[in-house]
């Protein structure tokens, strides 16, 4: 790993600012990833519980939380080739228990609620506008999977102009080779990958 921190750090070592207006974005964490017989299980209740903090930080500081999931027709109509490529979506067919937020990391009633169909928070969604009008220039990200839909909401939000700051010990995967592979390439390219105390610190000052 040195090595390679070697060789990118020869043409990636730039870094984005933190900036004034924060919102806390939680990618999908449901209980697909939390159920053992789910076929997405992905054993994060450790994820769970810096996400649990992170919410209840937010909320204290008066930071805007946002809450994304993902929902299919039935048979997956409205899913396109990304649900033929990947069956275990059949988990997000509208209606599952699969496709529910735990009962710890449950919305507030004004909190936004994005419900997507593709990888991206901001695929197809109103998400980029909404956070325009809110005024928010960055974006704090957590939740499932950091291969899957963190990385790709964490590229869209860069390429939108919110800044992506991703909090390690708050997204998973099912496996840690793609959770710290796609950390280690979200920071060298398209985000700040960051601790939750470091977070918690930038948050808290703002």
């Amino acid at each position: 790993m040195d090595d390679v921190a070697i060789n990118y750090a020869t043409a990636f070592d730039g870094h984005l600012a933190f900036g004034k207006r924060p919102a806390l974005l939680i990618v999908d964490f449901v209980m697909a990833y939390l159920e053992p017989s789910s076929p997405l299980y992905a054993g994060v209740e450790n994820a769970l519980a810096s996400n649990e903090r992170l919410v209840a930080l937010a909320r204290e500081l008066r930071i805007p939380v946002i809450f994304t999931n993902v929902v299919y027709m039935p048979g997956g109509a409205d899913g396109g080739l990304f649900y033929q490529k990947i069956p275990a979506l059949r988990a997000f067919d509208a209606g599952s228990p699969l496709g529910a937020f735990p009962p710890s990391l449950q919305p507030a009633d004004n909190e936004l609620v994005i419900s997507k169909q593709y990888a991206s928070a901001f695929f197809g969604t109103g998400l980029a506008v909404t956070l325009q009008r809110m005024g928010i220039d960055t974006l704090v990200i957590t939740g499932l999977s950091t291969s899957g839909c963190v990385r790709a909401t964490a590229l869209d939000a860069l390429q939108y102009g919110f800044a992506p700051f991703v909090v390690r010990e708050a997204c998973g995967d099912r496996h840690p080779a793609p959770h710290e592979a796609n950390l280690f390439d979200l920071q060298a390219k398209y985000a700040e990958v960051v601790s939750e105390d470091s977070v918690t610190a930038l948050m808290r000052a703002v």
